[in-house]
């Protein structure tokens, strides 16, 4: 190789431990070329992904970008959590020892990189200054430029970020080496990918894909699960599988800031972009922060729980974000903003994109129209109903492309959290909302949170897929110990925020209709919670939490069925009973769990049982 020295020099890299790191993997992986790169660098790289074919136009100033066919999405399966201590064993996070997995992943990336040039991208997962800026800044080399393209828009990124920390060796260090992908054995016993969090060496090691989470390591890998382990080994703050939004009341002047975990295909990002319908326009705005990861923790000057969006931008999911479901995400990748389109319907000749749900119906002249795969839409056949875009395609835009975005989204003071919500896609049992004003319960909740998912192929009728917190994929030590952070850290605040339970999707047994319109209309009962919390309303109590009564939501502009209405404000108590069977089995998987969570279970249990 070059002198590597004079480009790191020329780069204005001066952090040794950084430039060691460098040093190290560029000698295993074999790179040809090593380039440190800046958010400035941009523009230049775009161009030159355009031009080598990795990238394509897709518009003014969008572009598209389509994956290997095997490389699709985050495989949870080859995701490991590898620590030096087996107590860090939990259920979900696939503990390995760190003395098998990283001489394992060394042998892989050994000369995997020949030829091709290694990106170094110094970043930081959360806005400059903040107070968990420590825990925030990274590293990533990559073999691959849309790797880098995407982390611009992710991460903010620049030397800087690497060459003023106090110590200069507390940085994650994240590696990516995609590896011949036509050759892995995806999904086969010979599967050579191995996606690596080495959480108390602070080390990431992803081998064998160059798509989303697994390749954009300042992501997940450290945004959630390394996030996770250094909030729980420094006893500082949680790392959660959260959006964040603030709710501006322009008649009192107040501005309240929500949180929250949904497991996938819930309505997370939806509700994090969401505008106030038109009836409530006038007096409410809802601000964006956030969509997928929230970092929070208790000022110790104020007592309150704080939270920040680690994340500088938006990887979301295209399915069905339309001008109904999500104008505000529409809007953030429309032409000129610079965003980047992965495995969509995508026509070369006019830079149109389309995925399944964008419009109703997908064009009607097919000609020019590639699918994500790349083949051309006119050769398919009358009857051929496959989905034009991969029902994981993306789009990766900066969080300012986004209409309703916080003015103070930078703010490295972050926000102070009032409230903390988990919702689930269920079609019974979950009434529209239920706070909750206990601790232990809200995190109780938060721990058995679930969605439809599994029952059928599990023959057990009724019974949801678990995902504690949603961050079940995400976990980076065990259950037991996750739960006793959580209660600490939230348990420090002097201003406690107010718990609830949401769900949008509950459905008529007879038709199969929603009996809850929404979107936008999901504001309703977030600001019902508002007041519940301000002691403006009381709700009415029940065994599982304080629900609204009709008279308390404001449900003007609106018009849905009274019958409609009293059920999803009702609590089914059998199905519920049934409920707390299946999440004791769930709860005593888990080694470790605070004894206030049981008791919180024994007290919901008992409660349902007198009414």
């Amino acid at each position: 190789m070059a002198d590597l020295e004079a480009v790191l020099d020329e780069a204005g890299l001066t952090n040794p431990r950084v430039r060691a790191f460098v040093t190290e993997y560029a000698e295993l992986t074999g790179a040809e070329h090593v380039e440190v790169v800046n958010a400035s660098d941009d523009a230049r790289l775009l161009e030159e992904a355009v031009a080598a074919g990795e990238l394509q136009r897709a518009g003014e100033g969008r572009y598209y970008s389509r994956s290997y066919h095997k490389d699709t999405a985050r495989s949870e399966e080859r995701t490991i959590v590898a620590t030096n201590d087996e107590l860090d064993r939990g259920v979900y996070n696939n503990w390995r020892p760190a003395s098998e997995m990283k001489p394992m992943l060394h042998d892989r990336m050994r000369g995997a990189s020949e030829g091709k040039t290694m990106y170094v991208v110094p970043y930081l997962m959360a806005p400059p200054g903040n107070p968990l800026a420590p825990w925030a800044a990274g590293v990533e080399l990559t073999d691959t430029r849309t790797v880098v393209l995407h982390m611009i828009r992710m991460a903010r990124v620049g030397v800087q970020f690497v060459n003023e920390l106090e110590d200069p060796d507390s940085f994650v260090r994240a590696v990516h080496v995609t590896g011949d992908l036509e050759h892995l054995g995806q999904g086969t016993p010979d599967d050579q990918r191995y996606f690596v969090t080495v959480a108390d060496e602070r080390t990431i090691l992803h081998f064998g894909s160059s798509y989303g989470g697994n390749a954009l390591l300042g992501k997940i890998a450290h945004g959630l699960r390394q996030g996770a382990y250094d909030g729980w080994a420094s006893k500082k703050f949680l790392a959660e599988q959260y959006m964040l939004i603030g709710i501006h009341d322009k008649e009192t002047g107040k501005t309240y800031h929500v949180c929250g975990g949904f497991p996938s295909a819930s309505g997370k990002t939806n509700l994090a972009m969401m505008a106030a319908p038109d009836a409530l326009g006038d007096r409410y705005h809802v601000s964006f922060y956030g969509d997928d990861i929230a970092w929070l923790w208790v000022d110790e000057k104020t007592g309150r729980l704080m939270g920040m969006n680690p994340e500088y931008g938006v990887f979301g999911v295209a399915k069905d974000t339309n001008e109904k479901t999500n104008p505000n995400a529409l809007a953030s990748i429309a032409e000129g903003t610079e965003c980047i389109f992965t495995n969509v319907a995508h026509n070369p000749a006019t830079g149109e994109v389309w995925w399944e749900g964008k419009t109703p119906k997908p064009p009607t002249d097919v000609k020019g129209w590639l699918d994500w795969t790349g083949a051309p839409l006119a050769d398919r056949k009358d009857n051929d109903t496959a989905a034009w875009a991969h029902p994981n395609s993306r789009f990766t835009t900066t969080l300012a492309n986004v209409p309703n975005v916080a003015a103070d989204y930078d703010d490295p003071v972050g926000v102070p959290i009032d409230a903390i919500i988990f919702g689930g896609r269920t079609r019974d049992r979950e009434p529209l909302i239920r706070a909750i004003t206990d601790l232990a319960e809200g995190v109780y909740d938060g721990l058995t949170l679930g969605a439809e998912a599994t029952f059928a192929a599990e023959g057990v009728d009724g019974q949801l897929r678990y995902d504690p917190m949603s961050n079940r994929p995400f976990m980076a030590y065990g259950e037991g110990d996750y739960a006793r952070h959580y209660l600490d850290v939230v348990g420090a605040a002097t201003d406690q925020p107010i718990f609830a339970h949401v769900n949008w999707f509950q459905r008529d047994a007879e038709d199969g209709h929603f009996l809850w319109p929404g979107y936008r209309d999901n504001l309703r009962p977030l600001l019902w919670l508002l007041q519940l919390r301000n002691g403006e309303v009381e709700g009415r109590r029940t065994a599982v939490g304080i629900l609204p009564t009709e008279e308390e939501l404001d449900l003007v502009g609106m018009d849905v069925p009274a019958e409609d209405l009293e059920r999803i404000l009702t609590i089914d108590t059998e199905r519920w009973q049934q409920e707390m069977g299946f999440r004791e089995e769930h709860l005593a998987q888990f080694e470790r769990m605070p004894e206030e969570i049981w008791e919180a279970h024994r007290r919901v249990a008992a409660d349902l049982e007198k009414e």
